[in-house]
């Protein structure tokens, strides 16, 4: 039997009811910040109960983006928003999967570690879990572990089970449990339903847990009536019962829940003598976000999963915050590459800058490959991220360098000019998972560069998930045709960044610098980019007005 955990750490479980999708990253993120601005060493992790190992190989169109840590784990995107907030870099043992657990208990079991032993849900898999739980305690006061789906979901009673096996370990008051629940307005009763919420609640104690805070999400304000008749029903103190409503942005979350003294709730169920958090910075922060100071700029993101957002949520919080740091609002349009390929690039004309994100497979790209043209030409500012590099490396070596057919291994393997390859030693890989460029990886920027301006620093470390690399052999092609590649790996070997000096903004990255992006610390990168869309939107409008002024003259001078 595994021994008790240590009860110096104090335990928060976010767990969901009704339906998905209602925040529980978003809320567990927002408690992490409040506790970290009470001083508290704070860390969060995430249970999926998929069977996949990883969502590495999963369709972004089902799962949404794949956030990937400096060690190199392909995650849930749920940890881009915990970094996020509580500004610390995590790690493979903050999210883990139903696959996982049941790999890892195989394994076990093949090697004889159980002793001839019946391997059964409880204990082993349950005691699987609580490991990844008591793994985060060291260094940190308080651990938040989110629970993925919703309660009455088959997939996930191991996690609950384990919970609540854990809650009796470590002792009642070292553990607090927040379940999100939804409360709907009914327009045709005109009310708000409570009725949701008392069946999910009763599904948690159908299973021995009960929750000690509920956070309520509602489209209208929760009246004391409303309030009063959840926590009767529910179990738990009036003050423990916390509206969440729909904000103008997801970092105003913390602030909403400080309204309600949330984070003091949970200090006192947890027995923290902790000071008041101070969140002045964070709350000059959403101001910005909500009242820019210089005016707005439009950016396209020109890509292959732009149906669903999510594909693409780390890029889309790095654009806020390198409007932030611009004291720039962000309108993001989010166009699919095939119809741009169909439509041609007129579509871009509004814009004053675009992006192009990674991807797999050759859906689109010559759509990417085109828009990578409009913009070199029309000195539109330009940021590639991985495959964003590699259509910019593809667009260059057919149209500048004349290296007609140039393209991607990975999309045409018959090119005479397979500017895009694999590397030697990944030729003979099979298997799909975790088998590409992943997580940390060092690299060199090269003095004098536009970049190495924008960065402020000759070594850097960036996140990569990736395949295929820019083709060593067309470097000094691409370099004549006007390319500077001005990150390279620490030996010189890979390509990491390259830019067009005389461009007001041409830098593609093979990594992904979303990655690291904080709204506190928006990434140099992202920062530069959008402030060179909102120069170029300064220029337009300057142009606009003096054509305008140019027009009125010709106007007055007709009517002389």
């Amino acid at each position: 039997m595994p021994e008790a955990p240590s009860a110096d750490t104090k335990y928060i479980f976010v767990t969901g009811g009704v339906v998905s999708s209602l925040g529980k990253g978003i809320a567990a993120a927002s408690i992490g910040r409040l506790l970290v601005e009470r001083g508290l060493a704070v860390t969060i992790q995430k249970f999926d109960p998929y069977i996949n190992v990883d969502p590495g190989t999963m369709s972004p169109f089902q799962h949404g983006e794949v956030y990937v840590t400096d060690d190199g784990a392909e995650t849930d995107l749920d940890l881009g928003h915990y970094e996020r907030f509580i500004n610390e870099s995590l790690s493979q043992a903050n999210n883990v999967t139903t696959g996982r657990i049941y790999q890892n208990i195989i394994t076990k079991e093949r090697r004889g570690d159980f002793l001839g032993a019946t391997v059964q849900v409880i204990p082993h898999v349950t005691d699987e879990i609580k490991s990844y739980i008591e793994m985060l305690g060291p260094g940190h006061d308080v651990v938040i572990t989110e629970v993925g789906g919703t309660v009455g979901d088959i997939e996930s009673l191991p996690f609950l089970e384990a919970i609540r096996q854990f809650r009796q370990d470590v002792g009642w008051k070292n553990t607090v449990l927040i379940h999100l629940t939804l409360v709907p307005f009914i327009a045709a009763a005109g009310e708000l339903k409570t009725k949701p919420t008392q069946h999910s609640v009763r599904e948690l104690m159908e299973i021995g847990l009960q929750p000690d805070i509920l956070v309520c999400r509602t489209e209208w304000p929760l009246p004391e009536d409303v309030r009063r008749k959840v926590a009767r029903f529910c179990n738990v103190d009036i003050r423990d019962v916390i509206e969440s409503r729909d904000m103008d942005t997801i970092y105003e979350v913390p602030l909403r829940f400080r309204e309600q003294r949330l984070d003091d709730r949970i200090v006192d169920h947890l027995g923290l003598d902790t000071p008041d958090p101070d969140l002045t910075a964070w709350e000059s922060m959403v101001e910005r976000i909500k009242h820019p100071g210089a005016g707005e700029v439009r950016v396209a993101v020109v890509g292959k999963y732009t149906s669903l957002v999510d594909s693409y949520k780390s890029i889309q919080e790095a654009l806020i915050h390198g409007g932030i740091a611009n004291d720039t609002g962000v309108q993001i349009d989010w166009l699919s590459s095939e119809a741009i390929d169909s439509q041609g690039t007129e579509t871009l004309l509004p814009y004053d800058a675009v992006l192009i994100p990674g991807g797999f497979g050759q859906r689109g790209v010559e759509g990417m490959v085109d828009t990578v043209r409009y913009l070199r030409e029309e000195n539109v500012p330009f940021l590639g991220i991985c495959l964003g590099l590699q259509c910019a490396i593809i667009e260059l070596a057919r149209n500048v360098c004349g290296l007609e057919g140039a393209d991607s291994a990975e999309f045409e393997p018959n090119t005479p000019h397979p500017v895009i390859s694999l590397l030697d030693s990944q030729l003979k890989v099979t298997m799909k998972g975790g088998t590409m460029r992943l997580g940390a990886y060092p690299a060199h920027l090269v003095d004098g560069t536009h970049v190495r301006e924008i960065y402020g620093e000759e070594e850097i470390s960036e996140r990569h998930r990736h395949r295929y690399e820019v083709n060593n052999e067309y470097r000094e092609a691409l370099s004549e045709g006007g390319l500077g590649f001005c990150g390279l790996s620490p030996n010189g070997g890979l390509v990491e960044i390259i830019e067009i000096r005389d461009h007001p903004f041409f830098v593609a990255t093979q990594f992904h610098p979303e990655l690291k992006s904080r709204p506190t610390r928006a990434h140099p990168l992202f920062a530069a980019f959008i402030g060179a869309a909102r120069d170029r939107r300064d220029a337009r409008e300057e142009t606009r007005a003096s054509e305008a002024g140019t027009s009125q003259s010709w106007a007055t001078a007709g009517r002389e």
